[in-house]
C-alpha cells in the first residue's frame, strides 16, 4: 500500500508549493491534488517540506498553532485549528533581512508564545499539565503568509504550506504564568499607529493554554511531541491584517493595565 508520503498527489503538491516558494509567485490551491479536509495527506506535504529545509541546513526551533481564533477561522473560512513549524531563519530581527524566508503575500497577527522548560511527551496533556511545563510566557507577532495565490485556502492548503507560516518576532518581557492567566489577556494591535485587530486570551481555543494543550496532544500523536526549549505560538487573539514593507506594527497585551508589548518593523528583503 503506498503510505501518504509517497502518493503521487503528495509528492504533486508538495512540488508545486516548493515552486512557489523559490520563484515568489504564488501558485494555484493544493485542494484540487489532496481535497479539501485530507488531514493526513496535508500534513504529509507540510513534513516534506519540513525535510527539505532541515536538508538545507534550517533549524526547527519550536511550533507554530493556526487558526484558533474564530475571528481568524471566518476571515478562510475553516472551523479547526492547524500547526506548522517554526525555523530559526523564520524569527526577526535576529535573523537579517536577506536570509529569511522570502514573504508573498503577509499578513500579521498577535498572539502569545511559550517557552518550554520541559518535554511535553507523557499521557497527561491537558492546560493544566502543560502549564507546568511553560518556562514563560512572551508577546508575541506572527507574520502569516501563503504560497496559494490570493490566500485562497481551504485546510488542506493551509496545513500543506506549513500553516501559512511566514515570519515571527517576540517580545523582551518574559511573563511567569504564576503572575497571570493567558485567558485573562486582552490585545490591541495597530499598523502604523492604526488600530488593526482587537482580541482576548479567550478567544484562542478559550484559553492559549488549551490550544497548547491541543496542540501537544496532536503532536505527540504524530510521533514528534514538543521538547524542552521550544517555542510555541499558541495562535492569533484576534484577526489578521495585511501587512506591507516599511509597516510598523505594534501589539500591547493588558491584564488590568498594560503588561506587555511587542514591535516590529518590516525591512524589506535585500
Amino acid at each position: 500500500m503506498t503510505s501518504p508520503t509517497d502518493a503521487p498527489a503528495v509528492l504533486t503538491a508538495a512540488q508545486r508549493l516548493l515552486n512557489a516558494t523559490t520563484t515568489g509567485i504564488p501558485c494555484a490551491p493544493i485542494r484540487d491534488l489532496l481535497g479539501r479536509e485530507d488531514v493526513a495527506a496535508a500534513y504529509a506535504v507540510q513534513n516534506i517540506g519540513t525535510r527539505r529545509r532541515k536538508a538545507a541546513g534550517a533549524r526547527v526551533v519550536g511550533r507554530k498553532i493556526g487558526l484558533t481564533s474564530p475571528a481568524v477561522q471566518r476571515q478562510l473560512g475553516v472551523d479547526q485549528p492547524d500547526f506548522g513549524v517554526l525555523f530559526a531563519d523564520m524569527q526577526v530581527p535576529q535573523t537579517a533581512p536577506g536570509r529569511r524566508p522570502a514573504l508573498l503575500q503577509p499578513k500579521v497577527e498577535a498572539e502569545l508564545a511559550f517557552v518550554l522548560d520541559h518535554d511535553l511527551d507523557h499521557d497527561a496533556l491537558d492546560a493544566r499539565t502543560v502549564r507546568a511545563a511553560v518556562g514563560h510566557a512572551v508577546p508575541a507577532l506572527e507574520i502569516v503568509d501563503s504560497r496559494i495565490a490570493h490566500w485562497d485556502i481551504s485546510f488542506a492548503d493551509t496545513v500543506a504550506d506549513n500553516a501559512s507560516g511566514g515570519w515571527f518576532t517576540l517580545g523582551r518581557e518574559r511573563l511567569a504564568l504564576t503572575d497571570f492567566e493567558p485567558r485573562d489577556l486582552t490585545m490591541r494591535m495597530t499598523v502604523d499607529d492604526a488600530l488593526v485587530s482587537e482580541g482576548s486570551g479567550a478567544d484562542c481555543l478559550g484559553d492559549p493554554l488549551e490550544a497548547l494543550a491541543w496542540l501537544a496532544r496532536t503532536a505527540r500523536e504524530f510521533g514528534d511531541p514538543l521538547r524542552a526549549g521550544d517555542i510555541v505560538l499558541s495562535g492569533a487573539l484576534g484577526p489578521m491584517a495585511p501587512l506591507a514593507p516599511g509597516a510598523r506594527v505594534r501589539a500591547e497585551f493588558y491584564l488590568d493595565t498594560l503588561v506587555s508589548t511587542v514591535d516590529f518593523s518590516w525591512e524589506p528583503r535585500a
